[in-house]
């Protein structure tokens, strides 16, 4: 049996039941109490970043050999309790990189330039084309990206062809690694204090934690732009707030959160903030990177079960 919680291409959930038994209910992310009991017989797990798989849960699961996650990040699946349980976790690496990336920059052109948000003005018959027009060009900016593996590169790619100078800090990735190409590895104080807009590309953990507070704020350049398409928790979302308030951070693009769903109660900490783009943790979800994440997690399951067979 192969039980996946959460939403995932149909071809490929076509590609596994060729292989097995599948249950698929893409809302068990929301009931996860309702999922131990499906785990008694399973072999396999597909989720994304909303099932939480901890220990408790995989305690419910003694026949499961694999975890299939249809993204890249493993925050939301205890890894330690998986080796120890000899459940091997696939993570569908690269196969969202170009829609993260694309994101990033869509969100660097659309803050920069500002014109997008004075469509409600223009529908209450204003013609705000002082403020519209106070936008920037995208060219000869400084992108700043904090972490460096496939997706901070492939956005280095995309922003370079903008005409984008980039900059990166990476303390894992040695500076004379050729991995760096044309972008100069800096000091995290160096790259806040240079760069135009800020992207954040690392996992969270204890080191990565509010990694942007209300100091590294204060350090960033008057004016520039954060985008957060990494993992929420890494930037301290009460502080920048009130940097925007504040008119020291130019602009914000957030799409991921430290709780999510994003609630009521938590969304209202961002009232009356301007220049700011919220989105639902979609940056890497697109009709075509959900089509080569699923193809790539189906793939990974059905060849991890064949060599146990």
């Amino acid at each position: 049996m192969i039980v996946i919680t959460e939403f995932m291409d149909a071809e490929a959930i076509d590609t596994l039941r060729a292989a097995g038994a599948v249950h698929y209910d893409p809302g068990l992310a929301d009931r996860q109490e309702a999922i131990p009991p499906l785990l008694r017989d399973a072999a396999a797990l597909v989720v994304r970043n909303r099932t939480l798989v901890t220990g408790a849960l995989l305690a419910a699961a003694p026949r499961l050999r694999c975890i299939g996650r249809l993204g890249v990040g493993l925050d939301n699946i205890d890894l330690n309790a998986c080796a120890a349980q000899d459940v091997t976790v696939y993570p569908a690496t690269g196969a969202n990189t170009l829609s993260v990336a694309e994101y990033v920059v869509t969100a660097a052109l659309v803050l920069l330039r500002r014109a997008w948000f004075c469509t409600s003005d223009m529908l209450a018959g204003k013609w705000p084309r002082g403020a519209a027009g106070e936008g920037q060009e995208v060219a000869g900016k400084i992108l700043g990206l904090v972490g460096y593996g496939a997706i901070a590169r492939e956005t280095a790619r995309l922003a370079r062809g903008l005409g984008m100078d980039v900059v990166g800090h990476d303390p894992f990735l040695p500076g004379d690694d050729p991995a760096w190409g044309a972008t100069r590895s800096l000091p995290l104080a160096d790259l806040l204090g240079m760069a135009d807009v800020v992207s954040l590309h690392v996992p969270l953990t204890q080191g990565t934690r509010h990694l942007i507070d209300s100091a590294a704020l204060a350090n960033m350049k008057p004016g520039a732009i954060l985008i957060n398409a990494a993992r929420g928790g890494v930037v301290d979302e009460t502080a920048v707030a009130v940097a925007l308030r504040a008119g020291h951070l130019g602009a914000a693009a957030l799409d991921t959160f430290e709780n999510e769903p994003l609630t009521q109660d938590r969304a209202s900490a961002f009232a009356d903030t301007p220049n700011l783009i919220l989105t639902p943790h979609i940056a890497g979800v697109t009709e075509e990177s959900n089509r080569r994440v699923s193809a790539l997690t189906a793939a990974n399951i059905i060849q991890h079960l064949a060599r146990q067979d």
